[in-house]
């Protein structure tokens, strides 16, 4: 793709919008003061009956639901692509890549270290390609320790104390302007097109997380706890059924509430018929 004029080397400048978009940032132009907050309860019956298929021959690195909804959001994200623009430096973008990013816990301990993970997905991806990496880079991070974010994060902490500011306000001026050396933000999360953080691996509910002024990031995906609920039937009955509730923050000017609805229903249609993520990301899906 040429650059063009007033491009990022992470996002395109979108030149012909509207007035609103193009006023938005100007009057509003903290990310964290343009934040949507909507939640979803997602039915898991027949989610359930994919990954028991998909984890009967036993792999060693079973299918799980944060699989599923990693593989989800990324799909959504490349077939609603509005939802992958950012704004920076009173400019809105659209972004170059879909991608996503999440911290893993070396191990399941208080003073255990987190690491990043940032999966870089492609339009011919699928479950079982994202499923790939995201074991890739799991077991790189629990037998190596660390990405290159932390590392990078690491080597700052030594610099003397007094110096800190500086280098934080230096800091913010390059990630204005995306001139952010890439060896420093590359499993930055706050760089990606979603961050998704998994509280059901810690038995807690899904809810509300704030987006940042740092970083690109216009979506945030809460992922809670998969648990038996009761749920009111199409034939007005009620049934005991596993289901798991989902919280998504998204920066609010980067479109509109019709196109955000739509793209959440397309995201509850993906993870209540899992079988669509077995087809390229790119795939359309009649929803």
């Amino acid at each position: 793709m040429k650059k063009h004029r007033g491009d990022r080397r992470d996002g395109v400048l979108l030149r012909d919008i509207d007035s609103m978009h193009y006023i938005m940032p100007l009057m509003y132009p903290n990310r964290c003061d343009n934040e949507a907050f909507i939640s979803e309860r997602i039915d898991l019956e027949d989610l359930d009956r994919f990954l028991e298929k998909k984890n009967a021959d036993s792999p060693e690195y079973k299918y799980t639901v944060f699989h599923i909804v990693v593989a989800a959001v990324l799909k959504t994200i490349t077939l609603r692509p509005q939802l992958n623009r950012f704004y920076a430096n009173y400019n809105l973008y659209q972004r170059k890549e879909v991608s996503a990013a999440f911290t893993i816990k070396v191990q399941f301990d208080d003073s255990s270290d987190e690491a990043l993970a940032f999966i870089h997905s492609k339009p011919e991806d699928t479950l079982d390609s994202i499923h790939a990496e995201i074991q890739r880079q799991v077991s790189y991070v629990r037998s190596q320790g660390k990405d290159q974010s932390t590392e990078s994060m690491d080597a700052i902490q030594k610099i003397p104390g007094f110096l800190k500011k500086l280098i934080g306000r230096g800091a913010r001026f390059l990630d204005r302007h995306g001139w952010m050396p890439q060896s420093v933000i590359a499993t930055d999360p706050y760089q990606s097109s979603v961050v998704l953080a998994n509280l059901g691996s810690i038995k807690l509910h899904a809810g509300y997380h704030h987006l940042t002024n740092w970083g690109t990031t216009s979506v945030f995906c809460i992922v809670g706890e998969k648990k038996p609920r009761w749920t009111d039937m199409p034939d007005g009955t009620r049934a005991l059924r596993n289901s798991l509730d989902i919280g998504l923050t998204i920066d609010e000017r980067i479109s509109d509430g019709f196109y955000c609805a739509r793209s959440v229903k397309l995201l509850k249609t993906l993870l209540e018929s899992p079988e669509l993520l077995e087809k390229p990301l790119a795939e359309p899906v009649d929803f």
